[in-house]
């Protein structure tokens, strides 16, 4: 009894963290797929094209445009940028001012 108890507990310890993987979201309809296929086609975007080079470029255009359009905030994915990693970052020591401020309060 205590042995089928321990498989038991084992089971069911080893399937909770396969239980915390399945995806509780779910995914896009087709008709928001298309409605959203239609925005950015809307705002540029020519999935028609074919074999584009600049298929990376044109569709995040056409993204940012559409969030634009939608009000959507600063959140999410790089549009364009730059990487600036390795570089330093420069620093200097605290005044007696600003370390008072720090551990007195700004006066």
């Amino acid at each position: 009894m205590r042995s089928t108890a321990l498989a038991i507990v084992a089971a069911s310890a080893l399937a909770l963290p396969v239980a915390a993987l399945c995806q509780t979201d779910a995914s896009p309809t087709r008709a928001q797929v298309r409605a959203e296929l239609q925005q950015l086609e809307q705002a540029g975007y020519d999935p028609a094209k074919g074999e584009d080079p600049g298929y990376p470029a044109d569709i995040q255009a056409a993204e940012a445009r559409v969030s634009a359009q939608n009000g959507a905030t600063g959140y999410g994915g790089v549009t364009s940028g730059a990487s600036v990693s390795g570089s330093r970052a420069i620093s200097r020591p605290a005044t007696t001012d600003e370390m008072k401020q720090l551990y007195f309060g700004g006066e």
